[in-house]
């Protein structure tokens, strides 16, 4: 089949939904610990499409935000959604925020613990009475974990699959396209040779403090992991209804992404919008704008990404 690529914001769908969304804290006991989220549900009764909500790589917790980010992208997106009439899931990932106790042990987490959660928290999401076809909706790496669930054979629970800026090539290729402009030119050949060391399968003892945050010994296992995933290979196997979604201003992940992630699956359906960064809000080109993005939970998101992703999920059956 053709795949349809939806250049243009869709146009709004309805005026939204009288009264206010409820929030409800969710937990899950899961083995090795206990996990948290929180759950949205629109205003109204009866039931809903549903959307579990996947944030991306590192401390990244249920709202998107990171120690050094405050954008709030994944709350935006559960509360726009809401008035679209659509209930989400949105969880703090094993480690993070109100579910750290359930990752003692960082050297122990991988690609498919995370996948492993996420099939759990779909499960009970799944189970609630207003909540009907529900498909999860990865930011970033999330949609890498969601490509990760979605394998044959997919859980009953999940209908569709949306990628937000997801990556679409190897985590090796994309992290030396992100650290050669950013590090200093006597530490970038160590950070590649580390990188080259972790894709071979191998172990790093010593690594300088300034490239700790990324190659720390502790995280090596998760990082080996991630490394031998082939985004495009995941997705071609996926036989569920698939929405990629990339931004023409994102600084993380590339346009080369969402191709090779929609060459992969021609089935799937394709929004671009130009203007759109990794936060998924508009952005300008200047990269002064786009930083303060980074930190703007008040900003709204990306022009014509709600209504794409609303009609997406009405979709599904």
């Amino acid at each position: 089949m053709r795949r349809r690529i939806l250049r243009r914001a869709l146009p709004a769908l309805g005026m939204g939904l009288a009264g206010a969304a409820a929030a409800e804290p969710w937990r899950l006991e899961a083995p090795g610990g206990e996990l948290h989220g929180t759950l949205l549900l629109p205003a109204g009764e009866g039931r809903v499409p549903g959307a579990l909500l996947l944030a991306g790589s590192g401390p990244s917790g249920r709202d998107g935000d990171a120690p050094q980010m405050r954008h709030a992208a994944l709350r935006r997106l559960a509360e726009d959604l809401a008035v679209q009439g659509i209930a989400t899931l949105r969880v703090d990932k094993r480690g993070v925020g109100e579910s750290t106790a359930a990752a003692p042990d960082e050297a122990a987490l991988r690609p498919e613990t995370y996948a492993r959660d996420a099939g759990l928290w779909l499960a009970r999401f799944a189970a609630h009475p207003r909540v009907g076809a529900v498909a999860v909706i990865g930011h970033s790496e999330g949609g890498l974990i969601g490509a990760l669930l979605a394998q044959p054979p997919a859980p009953d629970a999940m209908r569709g699959l949306v990628l937000l800026a997801a990556p679409g090539r190897r985590l090796g290729v994309i992290l030396r396209e992100q650290l050669t402009p950013l590090l200093p030119a006597d530490t970038l050949p160590v950070a590649l040779g580390i990188l080259a060391r972790l894709e071979a399968g191998e172990s790093v003892a010593e690594v300088p403090p300034v490239l700790a945050p990324l190659f720390r010994p502790s995280v090596q296992p998760y990082l080996r992991a991630a490394l031998a995933l082939d985004p495009p290979e995941l997705l071609a196997r996926v036989q569920l209804p698939v929405l990629i979604v990339q931004g023409g201003r994102d600084i993380q992940v590339r346009q080369a992404d969402a191709h090779a992630l929609a060459g992969a699956l021609p089935a799937a359906q394709s929004l671009f919008l130009p203007h759109m960064n990794h936060v998924l809000r508009d952005a300008p080109a200047d990269p002064a704008g786009q930083l303060a993005l980074y930190n703007d939970a008040a900003a709204p998101l990306a022009h014509g990404l709600i209504p794409a992703i609303a009609a997406f999920l009405r979709g599904l059956s």
